[in-house]
């Protein structure tokens, strides 16, 4: 059964190979598949600034293979939106202890007709909920806006929408809710959780830098 590990700064040296799985996988979905060719490296491993020691990671595993991810990064530091795509944030940026950008989320191609797309949105909204995070933002392809509305998502663009790579694309704000974790759950066939957590990982909110937004 696929379960989603989280993944941060205190446990990543037990898991450097799902990470070097992940950042693969992130080099051939979005630059070979997509055309993100501005994200191109030599190594194949699609890698930024924001994969440091204060990014989360919610890697759906089946078997030790990586077939879905997603990272988490605070936004009380510089981030993508901030830093990146600020004007597609006409109505301003949220950024708080409590609120967290969303990127990099994949799915496996032979995947992405079956649950391994709910389990991990339903992973995103049960981590955030138990570790009181309120909010998630995300610049994000158009046609993401049906598929969270459908998964039960409550969605606020934060501004208009964009060109970004020949795609139309949008800056929007994600509340987290247990109504929106339930819904989902439903989609997924989830009778409880799917997290696999670890007693080495200290509450998130707490190892945030101490830094004015």
């Amino acid at each position: 059964m696929t379960q989603v590990h989280i993944i941060t700064h205190d446990n990543e040296h037990l898991h450097r190979d799902k990470l070097e799985q992940y950042f693969r996988l992130r080099h051939e979905i979005f630059v070979k598949e997509r055309g993100w060719l501005d994200l191109k490296r030599p190594d194949a491993r699609e890698v930024d600034s924001y994969d440091n020691k204060n990014t989360i990671y919610l890697l759906a595993i089946d078997q030790d293979r990586i077939v879905g991810g997603q990272r988490l990064y605070p936004t009380l530091l510089p981030h993508m939106i901030s830093e990146v795509f600020a004007p597609m944030a006409e109505r301003g940026i949220p950024s708080a202890r409590h609120i967290f950008e969303w990127t990099r989320y994949l799915v496996v191609k032979e995947r992405r007709m079956g649950r391994t797309d709910c389990r991990l949105l339903a992973a995103l909204q049960q981590f955030c909920l138990e570790e009181g995070v309120t909010e998630v933002t995300a610049v994000v392809e158009m046609w993401w806006l049906p598929r969270w509305q459908q998964a039960g998502f409550k969605v606020r663009p934060l501004g208009l929408p964009s060109m970004i790579e020949g795609q139309a694309c949008i800056a929007a704000s994600i509340q987290i809710s247990q109504d929106s974790l339930d819904h989902v759950r439903r989609l997924a066939g989830l009778r409880g959780s799917c997290l696999v957590r670890d007693p080495r990982i200290s509450p998130i909110l707490d190892r945030i830098p101490h830094v004015a937004a």
